[in-house]
């Protein structure tokens, strides 16, 4: 390992995450084919990284164990120099080519699989704490995640720009982190009950789930993101920023304890309501563990 590498390498072992703000977004071209990652894939990392790269591998090395404390078994770290094709969200200053730790499979025969020159990558990262133009630290990253780093391709990179196009508009549905409180009352009619279930968030801003059910037995429901509870709103598509909020972050059961002073039968009503909002919203499918904290 050349001189150079041995002290970037040191200095990345020991770096700790920065934030940077958000860029306008490009206009990317349709996608001819579907990515191989979820749409909760690519959510998890672009809510989690203040940067996102399209970049090529300049040169990568495998780290002896002794300099990859911690990495999982089965798995590889490597230290990455790449060259940046594209800043997709993120501010500078960074330079043209960067620098990163990551961690990835061994190959089939158990041996560190060897990253490409040239070969195309999507990054998710944080700048890093401290780095100013003309430092050392300029080009150097640190992933959201040990394996943050997707190979590149026009696909992936179009859902990651949707992805982001949502989260940077005002108003953006905020991450559910649990409930907050609600009830259940029954209608006019026999038969008939409206649920309400207040949410929390990670940023305190109100969400709310009304679920409407009707003499005859059939019910609706609308997810409300915003302090004006519409029981007639749009039920959230899948594959868009509101889905992904509710179907990843609603717990998988009703916490009944949050339904103080509502009746038990009105609670297994709510608890039913509920039910039919998560069979709505289908799986938070994913094909990769999500970064942590």
């Amino acid at each position: 390992m050349r001189v150079f590498q041995s002290a970037a390498i040191a200095g990345l072992l020991a770096l700790s995450p920065g934030f940077a703000s958000i860029s306008a977004m490009q206009t990317a071209a349709p996608a001819a084919t579907a990515s191989p990652y979820s749409y909760a894939d690519i959510a998890d990392l672009a809510t989690a990284a203040p940067m996102a790269l399209h970049a090529r591998i300049h040169s990568s090395v495998a780290l002896k164990p002794a300099q990859a404390p911690g990495v999982a078994a089965g798995q590889s770290r490597f230290y990455v120099e790449a060259d940046v094709v594209s800043l997709i969200r993120g501010a500078g200053p960074l330079a043209s080519r960067i620098s990163y730790l990551v961690d990835l499979p061994l190959d089939a025969k158990g041996k560190p699989q060897k990253l490409k020159k040239k070969q195309p990558v999507l990054l998710f990262a944080r700048p890093v704490a401290g780095a100013t133009a003309g430092s050392s630290n300029t080009g150097s990253v640190r992933l959201v995640a040990p394996d943050a780093q997707l190979p590149w391709d026009a696909a992936t990179e179009a859902q990651l720009r949707a992805v982001l196009t949502e989260l940077v508009k005002p108003g953006a549905p905020p991450a559910i982190t649990g409930i907050a409180n609600g009830f259940h009352v029954p209608g006019t009619l026999p038969g008939e009950g409206e649920t309400q279930l207040f949410l929390n968030t990670s940023t305190g801003e109100p969400v709310s789930l009304t679920i409407l059910t009707a003499a005859d037995g059939s019910r609706r429901w609308a997810a409300a993101f915003g302090e004006i509870v519409d029981g007639s709103a749009a039920v959230p598509a899948r594959g868009t920023l509101a889905w992904y909020r509710l179907a990843c972050g609603l717990p998988r059961q009703l916490p009944l304890n949050k339904l103080a002073g509502t009746a038990p039968e009105d609670r297994r009503k709510a608890a039913s309501d509920y039910g039919v909002v998560l069979g709505a919203l289908g799986q938070c499918t994913r094909t990769r563990k999500p970064p942590m904290g």
